[in-house]
């Protein structure tokens, strides 16, 4: 077989001069930038990377599919091919047939922006779309609201169809999102997958929209509609792996070695991945340059506002030993992320790691990954614990206070916070109401529980997010082909309120709790013996500004329990989570507006008395005026 070439400096960009629109001309005059399929207004220019092919032709519906009709020229000796084909048109199915010395070949386009289906045909793509909107300005990160939702199962019109939901059906909730206050919303991966149903973590096609969903104009709709509604869009990016089905990019140009996946793939142990032997060569310039004209593309052609990218320890690293054994995969992590800050500074990219690592959202420039969050896992397993916990002896406070206070690189938003998510209710984790009581949203105990877990994300340092039917305690785990239950959203509208005041708090819609938007967090009380915690929170400080949180971990009420206040005078009671409106089940236990008391107290120098209810949280504000 032919060896591997000699992997070139990360920095240089194998592509013909001007493939990706470097504005530089190509060595051929005629040739047209960009890799796939070019529309243009005489025809369709096809350009396909594939080094150790013979010969190469596209075929398709316009030219009946014969292999001699429409040859491509090797373009350079990195392997690029190239065709102009006049009449061919949007909307045009094809194909490469490939001629390698495995035997010939065909194969769907890699940089594909449609397919009919996994293993169908690529389609020619449109381009051209009418977004019909001013710029969409995204609010500053210290103020979003994310709400992570899976496109098949969100609002699945017709569970009996064996056709999942699509961008619209999700549409059509949007004014559910709207009430609830959220501003942004994360859609898990929609990349083309096997299959009509699944999670998205198992791409086969990265730069072809799931057909099953609507297709590439269906989320370009989507993502036009989410910004006329005020969302902005984070979309679940996977390049930790590709496949591990379906996968046209396996020994694409027909070379491989030990029984690895070819040009695309690592060839050596460094292909092994939890998810198949399919990790991508991050080492190869065009593989690279592949990855990051994918990231660009969902920012520059469909206008997201953030990008998730999954599990990216395993880009970084072989295993997830600790060992940073894959260099090429963290600087193609820094390319990335470096070219988004500068051209796209607005664009939130978030990491999911879960090693807790400073240098994931620390700057490119500082030697690190880049990235303006991540997920923290410092937060959601001991706030979870706390919580489904079934003795109040087993809670620990001093963990609950670990989790409030911790921060990537001293600034509280490189974090995002939420107490479930598509992992934690899934592989074995349920959603907080099944974990304690396993089929009964009612109970009393699963319904304070995990909304005094819920209260903590919304008040805690970070960027909060919350899961698809959390706010109307949806039950079990999440699986990829039981949709949502929309009946819940009435059954528990009290508990669908309680989280729109949360997120109403967290935004500071009635103008007393900036605070809660502000990077500055200090433990009041961290006690284990009483079960509570209570916390300040604020931005500059002040009447508008300053919050406190009180919460009780424990099934005995406090009453007259004294905690330290940064001020003496008025501090009133802006949401109490034992209120009987949010539940037929809560005790409505009679907390209320504290003064607080000049006197040094907790460190702080006033102090005041509260009463809280079992499993609750209290929210306190110094209110201007």
């Amino acid at each position: 077989m032919t060896a591997k070439a000699p992997a070139r400096p990360h920095g240089s960009i194998p592509y013909p001069a001007g493939a990706i629109a470097h504005g530089r001309h190509s060595e051929a005059p005629a040739a047209r930038p960009g890799m796939g399929a070019i529309p243009h207004g005489a025809g369709v220019a096809f350009r396909v990377w594939a080094p150790h092919a013979e010969a190469v032709s596209v075929t398709g519906t316009f030219n009946n599919w014969d292999g001699a009709a429409h040859p491509l020229a090797r373009e350079n000796p990195e392997g690029y091919w190239y065709a102009d084909v006049p009449g061919a048109k949007v909307g045009d199915e094809y194909r490469y047939l490939l001629k390698t010395p495995a035997g010939e070949l065909s194969k769907i386009d890699p940089y594909a922006r449609e397919v009919t289906n996994s293993v169908g045909n690529a389609v020619v793509h449109d381009p051209e779309f009418d977004w019909g909107e001013e710029y969409f300005k995204t609010p500053p990160w210290n103020e979003w609201v994310i709400y992570e939702l899976h496109v098949g199962t969100f609002n699945d019109e017709d569970p009996n169809s064996p056709h999942p939901g699509t961008f619209d059906s999700v549409v059509r909730r949007f004014d559910h999102l709207k009430r609830l206050g959220v501003n942004c919303i994360q859609v898990m991966p929609v990349a083309e997958f096997a299959g009509d149903r699944s999670w998205g973590y198992n791409p086969a096609h990265i730069f072809a929209v799931e057909s099953a969903y609507g297709g590439p104009r269906a989320f370009k709709n989507f993502i036009r509609a989410a910004h006329r509604n005020g969302f902005a869009v984070i979309l679940d990016v996977v390049y930790n792996h590709f496949g591990p089905s379906d996968l046209d990019l396996w020994q694409f140009d027909g070379w491989s070695e030990n029984g690895g996946g070819g040009i695309y793939f690592y060839q050596d142990w460094r292909k092994e991945t939890p998810w198949g032997d399919t990790r991508p060569d991050y080492g190869r310039p065009e593989v690279r340059q592949f990855i990051r004209d994918n990231a660009m593309m969902w920012v520059e052609d469909y206008h997201v506002d953030g990008l998730r990218m999954d599990m990216t320890l395993y880009i970084r690293s072989v295993r997830a030993d600790g060992d940073p054994n894959l260099p090429d995969g963290w600087t193609l992590l820094q390319w990335i992320n470096g070219e988004m800050r500068e051209k796209h500074p607005n664009t939130l990219t978030v990491a999911e790691d879960l090693q807790h690592s400073d240098w994931m959202t620390k700057p490119v420039a500082e030697g690190g990954a880049g990235y303006g969050s991540q997920w923290d896992d410092r937060f959601v397993h001991p706030i979870r614990e706390a919580v489904i916990a079934a003795s109040d002896e087993h809670r620990s406070m001093a963990a609950v206070a670990d989790a409030i206070t911790h921060r990537y690189n001293e600034d509280a938003f490189q974090r995002v916070i939420y107490s479930e998510s598509h992992d934690e209710v899934a592989n074995g984790k349920a959603r907080i109401v099944h974990e304690i009581a396993p089929g009964d949203p009612k109970n009393w105990f699963a319904q304070k529980r995990s909304t005094l877990a819920a209260a903590l994300v919304f008040t805690a340092p970070g960027i909060p997010m919350l899961f698809q039917g959390q706010e109307f305690l949806e039950g079990e785990w999440f699986r990829d082909t039981v949709p949502l239950d929309w009946d819940k959203q009435e059954a528990f509208r009290g508990i669908v309120r309680l989280y729109r005041d949360l997120v109403r708090l967290r935004l500071n819609r009635g103008g007393q709790t900036k605070g809660l938007t502000g990077q500055h967090v200090q433990m009041i009380r961290v006690d284990d013996a009483n079960n509570v915690v209570a916390f300040r929170r604020w931005m500059d400080g002040g009447p508008g500004d300053d919050v406190v949180v009180f919460a009780n971990f424990d099934r005995n009420v406090r009453e007259n329990f004294t905690i330290g206040f940064p001020a003496a005078g008025a501090w009133k009671l802006l949401f109490n989570s034992d209120w009987a409106g949010y539940s037929s089940e809560f005790k409505g236990y009679p907390s209320g507006d504290v003064t607080a008391e000049p006197g040094e107290f907790d460190g702080l120098p006033a102090h005041g008395s509260v009463n809280i209810g079992a499993y609750s949280v209290l929210v306190f504000a110094q209110v201007k005026g």
